[in-house]
């Protein structure tokens, strides 16, 4: 367990800690998510580009006086296959990042809000409601997890 989130000792009880826990976690995971799908589009538009830049010079500037001449280029260099493929699957790997970074963010978002929704219910005492915003403003500090509010 984080040590801020130990520390909140009589300010919450040990569910309520576990809760926190978990949406510290669940965007952890989200932002590790996000970062890969980041790089992965870097990485993706960027050999794209120098793929096109390769096509153009090696295989449509010096041959580019006839259709077949160009076909006939494209498919005698074997690079150019490894090239499309490693673009396509990157393409691919991207997709894939891009789903499981908005399942990470909503999984992320529906524990935050089930915990502004049952806020009233985790901090039940008297002298725990008055204290839950310095629970709020030390994850958002922290963490940047927002729990004053349902928005993003």
């Amino acid at each position: 367990m984080e040590s801020p989130i130990i520390m909140l000792d009589d300010r919450t009880d040990q569910a309520t800690r576990q809760m926190l826990q978990k949406v510290v976690e669940r965007k952890k995971k989200f932002d590790r998510y996000k970062l890969r799908h980041l790089l992965v589009v870097y990485s993706t538009i960027s050999l794209a580009f120098l793929y096109f830049i390769y096509l153009y010079y090696t295989i449509l500037e010096p041959y580019s006086y006839s259709f077949f001449a160009i076909f006939s280029a494209y498919v005698n260099q074997s690079i150019n296959l490894y090239l499309l493929i490693l673009t396509v699957g990157l393409y691919g790997l991207m997709n894939l990042l891009k789903e499981k970074r908005e399942k990470a963010e909503k999984e992320f978002h529906a524990l935050r809000c089930e915990i502004i929704d049952k806020s009233k219910d985790l901090w039940k005492r008297e002298e725990e409601w008055k204290s839950r915003h310095l629970v709020f403003e030390m994850m958002k500090k922290n963490y940047d997890i927002n729990l004053f509010h349902e928005n993003k």
